[in-house]
């Protein structure tokens, strides 16, 4: 019986469950659950040392898990390593080949290792390496190189591509470039799965994450969504055209976290909509102008803070 039939969605390209590995006493993965959809682009987030590498290691079948189960594309990955392996492209966090071997040279050579290899031309072309087709390894910038483990990663046409930490140690010129294909990978109907640390590029990219906290996943869900639970407080930076003396503010409604004096002022509110009215109120009594005034609330970042207690798992 298949994972799928037990309840998970009925177009996941990936089901896993109960996922452990242990490293001795470490306990890397504690019963790791969640699926990938056919088409999404899905992340995983935490802390360094909360399981992200081993989960991603798993799947990829360079490392057995202990105990679990793991079904890609219909197949029990477990029992049957080579297929799925057929099925996958991954792009790490650095790239090494040969100094002297040309991109061109490079996917033909690993195009030989797949049963159905995407012609050389063609992905050089998609990740705008036809430049550099020819040049060495050595002489290819960061940029230029995070493209081509990207063209390595659909040398054999996969279902699912992994992408480990993409812009690490990119500049934002080659992030911007980079993000753009990723999501091109999603308009072209690819299935992404994306490990990051950077909290704006898992909300701008991911269809839905899992955030994982010491082996376990301790929540799933669209970024936005997991956001809009969120029971943070809002933040509130006002600054005004003549200086502000903060003790005016201290008696209104729902106020928390009070900072600041003179140029500006940041706090939280526990009841934003009663706290703006009585600071629009008061900002009119003392003639103040504004000349910035920002509500924002709970972001990804703070969400993972909250869930994981803010700290490193290593």
């Amino acid at each position: 019986m298949s994972l799928q039939s037990r309840g998970a969605a009925p177009a996941a390209k990936v089901c896993v469950r109960d996922l452990r590995k242990n490293y001795g006493k470490i306990e890397a993965a504690r019963g790791v659950t969640f699926d990938i959809l056919d088409g999404e682009i899905f992340g995983l987030l935490g802390p360094n040392g909360a399981g992200k590498t081993t989960t991603v290691e798993c799947i990829l079948g360079l490392r057995e898990p202990d105990s679990g189960e793991i079904e890609m594309f219909g197949i029990d990955a477990r029992r049957n390593p080579a297929d799925v392996k057929q099925k996958i492209g991954a792009a790490l966090q650095t790239t090494s080949l040969q100094d002297k071997i040309t991109p061109r040279e490079a996917l033909r050579v690993f195009g030989g290792f797949y049963r159905d290899p995407a012609e050389p031309e063609r992905l050089l072309e998609r990740f705008s390496l036809l430049d550099k087709a020819d040049a060495y390894f050595d002489t290819l910038s960061g940029g230029q190189r995070q493209r081509m483990a990207l063209a390595l990663a659909f040398v054999n046409n996969p279902e699912l591509i992994v992408l480990d930490e993409p812009i690490t140690g990119l500049d934002p010129v080659a992030r911007r470039d980079l993000h753009a294909e990723i999501l091109r990978m999603k308009q072209d109907g690819d299935t992404v799965l994306l490990t990051t640390h950077n909290m704006d590029e898992a909300e701008r990219l991911c269809d839905r994450i899992a955030i994982l906290d010491r082996g376990r996943v301790v929540a799933t869900g669209a970024p936005r969504e997991l956001i809009s639970q969120s029971t943070a407080a809002p933040w509130v930076f006002l600054a005004t055209a003549q200086p502000l003396d903060s003790s005016l503010l201290a008696n209104l409604p729902g106020i928390q976290d009070l900072a600041g004096e003179n140029s500006g002022v940041r706090f939280s509110t526990t009841q934003a909509t009663r706290t703006l009215a009585a600071l629009m109120q008061l900002l009119d009594e003392h003639k103040l102008d504004i000349v910035e005034l920002r509500v924002r609330k709970a972001t990804l970042e703070d969400i993972l803070i909250d869930l994981t207690g803010g700290g490193r798992n290593d």
